[in-house]
């Protein structure tokens, strides 16, 4: 590089080192190893002065010259609680690109969308790349918020992706991506690992990032469907965007089934797939974004919120209403059953697949690994209470510190009923644990070993007859206000 760039590396054990390269052995012993990257922390803030440019990068992720000319030439248009961020990508054999950051409940949000100057940006919810650069203005705005010189933690990420995300998830800046040039904000994570299991295909990013850039043309911004994001670490019970086909789902539907409205479509595997079988399919997505591959395979996209996409589709009816790992996320499931349900065909189902949030083996990995939610050991008996009585009762403030309902056979139960609705059927899918469990061992397991509940329910005949008499008054009104008009 035509820079001068200095060279720190940090490691817990002394090694060789090139010439000219600084080796700072970090003492961890009775320490958890992962805490080694934080120590980069220091050593930047004490050079605050004499760079121009700080990098703090994993030692497998390449950053090139013309990724630091195109940081800092957007970087000089950006407001100053906005940064540039990167996106890896690793190379597959056949030569084509897979992006690893782009998995399960990570995506871009469209309300992001912004121009800077000549430049398109957006927000993408993973803020991790394995890296991340400042500038000496920048860094001194991270430093002078007082969450970044702090010991090591975990929030949203582990301790590895921590120690590289804090200055966007602490300290106040905002990551963007550049999506307009994209190609210069690419760095190659280099060993190449996750391209048999983990990320999409560049032409399905390439796919998305088309829509960003036409949605960044429109004056007005589209709305995401619900918050699919939990507060817990990893995410858990988040909504997957890149959710596989959910075979479990398409084998309650009944044989009968010629039309399927599904809500909370991601990418649309499972939409994909049903109507590769011949069934008419309507979805309403996550965000107007992310279902394009589903929308040119036949699937009918039906954008918006969920009153304006009900109000699209009124007058309509389906035989199968598909709830995929979304009812324990909105914040009234029953309301939202209550008013969907209106669209069912008089022998139309709903099913639903329904994570298992309430088990005792769920709920200790919950506290366990989300200590950020419980400030100290004495809240851990009481936050095990939260998530068994989240199952039993409505519980407002246990939704609103962790994002999603916890849920148990009675919960799920109580949602439809009260949604004016009978369970035909509620079964679990246990986890791969149980292989080689007996009989009888796992009939008493099974609460401790389910993974989700696929549920299958249909309109209680009083109710059903209710919501018929309202859509009849419903289309009778509007024929008076058509004959007056």
């Amino acid at each position: 590089m035509p820079f001068d760039v200095d060279i720190i590396v940090l490691s817990n054990i002394p090694k060789q080192v090139p010439p000219g390269v600084e080796l700072r052995v970090v003492d961890l012993r009775g320490k958890n190893p992962c805490w080694l990257p934080f120590a980069h922390k220091q050593i930047h803030a004490d050079r605050l002065n004499q760079y121009d440019l700080f990098i703090f990068g994993e030692d497998d992720t390449l950053i090139r010259e013309h990724n630091i000319r195109a940081f800092l030439e957007v970087s000089a248009v950006l407001p100053e609680t906005e940064v540039p961020g990167f996106l890896r990508f690793e190379q597959c054999p056949d030569g084509s690109l897979n992006y690893p950051e782009v998995h399960g409940h990570f995506h871009w949000d469209p309300e992001s969308v912004r121009s800077r100057g000549e430049y398109t940006l957006a927000f993408f919810t993973n803020e991790h790349s394995g890296c991340y650069a400042l500038t000496r203005e920048q860094f001194r705005r991270v430093i002078n918020s007082g969450r970044f010189l702090v010991p090591p933690h975990t929030e949203k990420y582990d301790f590895i992706c921590t120690a590289g995300t804090d200055p966007y998830t602490q300290c106040g800046l905002q990551k963007l991506i550049c999506i307009s040039h994209l190609e210069q904000f690419s760095i190659h994570h280099l060993p190449n690992k996750y391209v048999a299991g983990l990320g999409v295909r560049g032409s399905e990013l390439s796919r998305q990032v088309t829509a960003l850039l036409e949605i960044g043309q429109r004056s007005s911004r589209p709305t995401r469907l619900f918050d699919t994001e939990t507060a817990l670490i990893d995410g858990w019970y988040s909504k997957d965007y890149y959710e596989p086909v959910q075979m479990t789902a398409v084998s309650a539907i009944p044989s009968r089934t010629r039309t399927v409205l599904s809500i909370g479509c991601g990418w649309g595997a499972t939409e994909i797939h049903l109507a590769k079988k011949g069934l008419s399919v309507t979805a309403i997505p996550l965000d107007p974004m992310i279902p394009g591959g589903a929308e040119s395979s036949g699937v009918e996209i039906v954008t918006g919120t969920f009153n304006t996409a009900r109000e699209a589709l009124s007058g309509r009816q389906f035989d199968c209403i598909l709830l995929s790992n979304v009812l324990h996320l909105v914040r009234d499931p029953v309301e939202i059953l209550s008013s969907f349900g209106s669209l069912l065909s008089p022998d139309g189902v709903v099913v639903a697949v329904v994570p298992h949030t309430a088990g005792m083996r769920t709920a200790w990995k919950t506290i366990r690994k989300n200590r950020h939610l419980i400030p100290n050991s004495s809240e851990v008996i009481s936050a095990w209470k939260a998530i068994r009585e989240g199952a039993r009762a409505k519980n407002p403030a246990f939704y609103q510190r962790t994002g999603f309902h916890a849920t148990s056979p009675n919960t799920i139960r109580r949602w439809f009923r009260d949604g004016g609705m009978r369970v035909e059927s509620c079964t679990r899918l246990l986890r791969q644990q149980t292989r080689g469990v007996g009989r009888v061992a796992l009939s008493l397991t099974a609460p401790w070993l389910t993974q989700q509940f696929v549920v299958v329910a249909k309109m209680d005949a009083p109710a059903f007859a209710g919501q018929k008499t309202l859509r009849d008054s419903a289309d009778s009104v509007a024929g008076v206000f058509q004959q007056v008009k």
